[in-house]
């Protein structure tokens, strides 16, 4: 079969899916291939020639870093970079990466109604820690996405990028993205990595996930986000810290790395009372899959049996029958335990000495293990690419405590390497159905549902004017 016809048998398959079922589909995280000529003109408009010069020589680093050797990129905290990251053989598909009405038009082959999409180059500037150069590169990025969809709103919606080095820039850039621009998706950063001291060595760097070691009280920006009704959404990379820190391979470091930096933010979430405070707060933690969101949920509701009050009181040493122990000494014990006896309270006091109790969850606000589950059905909501079959795990009640669905969303990834087929997403994603994995149900909360309610219950008219306006409505989402 040739290349073209093995292209349309799958665009066939793919929009027979769709045509067969009774529900749109909602791609939750597609990706622009960002044309930078483009976003230079407005770099230009917002720092001027020297910082667009300054982001282009950051986005050249890449090149003149593979020139080092391991040991330079060991000394100065560097890693392997992504190499080779964009559809190359298949032209097609990088033009429709790069230009809005290419991947509108071709929407319906892909068997998709609706997309939400999110930057490539642009994230980038999300982590770059000059302030001038980040706010002026992060505002370009996000009017040159604003004025390029604007055009394709009812099919295609880009997402603002909001950066979260302090509250405070955060929330200048919700308020002007949803204002001035009309964006209603977002991006934050849910790490942000933070200098051990001031003008110290590159990799001399801690991760802030905004919990209580945070610098800074990050409960304005999850306030803001209510009171503008968008639903933010994390996307963020572990790469770089941690074991993912190969100076030579690319691979190794990115396995697994978007499910780590999800687990960091929604677990510090979860422990800093987040969903408790701002219950009405929708979130979603993309393209690292659910299977980490269904270990992190059965964790918590296991930590908190065990180590929440009052089932942590169970080992409280002031509860030790000091009598009964001695007497199962002196009958069991070997000679050289009991020659030892009279050190006994020696032996019980480890890790048990006075003072040292705390309520570990007491700033989550959880104060039963249903209420874990309600933050996770409630709050949640956990991208994964189509061709995932770990995806099955978020909906399979027999093993999730409780019963519950670990709320994933089907997010094609189109644009960048993983994906080399964008006809091919909705099919991969279907396999799972065919496979006996998942039932119909669960594709239709997969692929529509619970990335609807996501976005309608953050904005109630988050859809109108949409292609799926009419679908969400009956929903009953908002």
């Amino acid at each position: 079969m040739s290349e073209a016809a093995r292209q349309e048998s799958a665009a066939r398959s793919s929009r027979e899916i769709r045509a067969a079922l009774d529900h749109p589909v909602i791609d939750a995280d597609g990706h622009i291939i960002e044309f930078l000529p483009a976003v230079r003109d407005f770099l230009v408009e917002e720092g001027g020639r020297e910082l667009a010069s300054a982001f282009d020589e950051v986005l050249g680093a890449a090149g003149k870093l593979d020139a080092l050797s391991v040991d330079e990129r060991r000394a100065m905290g560097l890693f392997k970079l992504t190499w080779w990251p964009y559809p190359a053989e298949n032209s097609l598909d990088r033009a429709t990466g790069m230009l809005p009405g290419l991947l509108y038009d071709r929407l319906d082959e892909f068997g998709i109604d609706y997309a939400v999409l999110y930057p490539t180059m642009g994230l980038t500037a999300m982590s770059l820690d000059q302030p001038d150069l980040r706010g002026a590169s992060i505002r370009a990025f996000n009017r040159c996405a604003a004025e390029m969809f604007e055009p394709y709103a009812d099919r295609l919606t880009p997402i603002a990028m909001i950066p979260m080095y302090t509250p405070e820039e955060a929330i200048a850039e919700l308020e002007y993205c949803t204002s001035e621009l009309g964006l209603k998706a977002v991006l934050l950063n849910g790490l942000v990595y933070r200098p051990l001291v001031e003008d110290g060595p590159r990799g001399a760097r801690w991760v802030d996930a905004f919990g209580p070691e945070s610098p800074y009280d990050y409960d304005p920006v999850w306030a803001k986000c209510v009171e503008l009704g968008v639903a933010p959404t994390f996307h963020s990379s572990a790469m770089g810290f941690g074991s993912r820190m190969s100076q030579s391979n690319y691979v190794f470091n990115h396995i697994g790395n978007f499910a780590q930096a999800g687990e960091a933010t929604c677990r510090t979430m979860v422990m800093n009372g987040v969903p408790d405070r701002f219950p009405e707060l929708r979130c979603a933690f993309l393209e690292g899959g659910v299977a980490w969101a269904a270990n992190l949920y059965s964790d918590l509701i296991g930590h908190f049996e065990k180590r929440g009050v009052p089932g942590v009181h169970a080992y409280d040493p002031d509860r030790i029958d000091r009598e009964l122990v001695r007497t199962l000494f002196e009958q069991h014990g070997s000679p050289r335990f009991k020659k030892h006896l009279d050190e006994l309270e020696e032996g019980l006091g480890h890790l048990s000495g006075p003072g040292l109790f705390q309520d570990d969850f007491e700033r989550s606000g959880i104060r039963r293990a249903e209420d874990v589950k309600t933050i996770f059905e409630r709050n949640f909501r956990f991208g994964c690419e189509a061709d995932d079959p770990m995806n099955a795990v978020g909906f399979d009640r027999r093993i999730n405590p409780m019963q519950a669905q670990i709320r994933a969303i089907f997010s094609s990834d189109i644009g960048h390497w993983d994906v080399t087929d964008m006809n091919e997403t909705v099919e991969e994603a279907w396999e799972l159905v065919d496979d006996g994995l998942i039932t119909k149900d669960d594709f239709r909360d997969f692929t529509f549902a619970n990335a609807a309610t996501m976005w309608a219950e953050a904005m109630p008219d988050f859809f109108a004017g949409t292609v799926v306006e009419g679908a969400v409505a009956e929903l009953g989402a908002g």
